[in-house]
């Protein structure tokens, strides 16, 4: 929703598109970074946490008709 909202906002005061004529064209999500992090465990052993991330991508263009 926030990606969605923010790319309308970035069309209609960059662009000077009209927001009632965009339409999304497409939308990518790849992989991003993966953060590693140490979970403390018994006996002073440490467990790897790994927090993955993604890129998301999202196209609008005007209506075509």
């Amino acid at each position: 929703k926030k990606l969605l909202e923010s790319a309308i906002a970035n069309a209609e005061n960059n662009d000077k598109a009209d927001i009632d004529s965009l339409v999304v064209k497409s939308i990518i999500v790849n992989q991003g970074m993966r953060l590693k992090r140490m979970k403390p465990r018994a006996r002073g052993r440490a467990d790897r946490i790994i927090k993955p991330s993604c890129h998301i991508e999202i196209i609008l263009s005007d209506q075509e008709k």
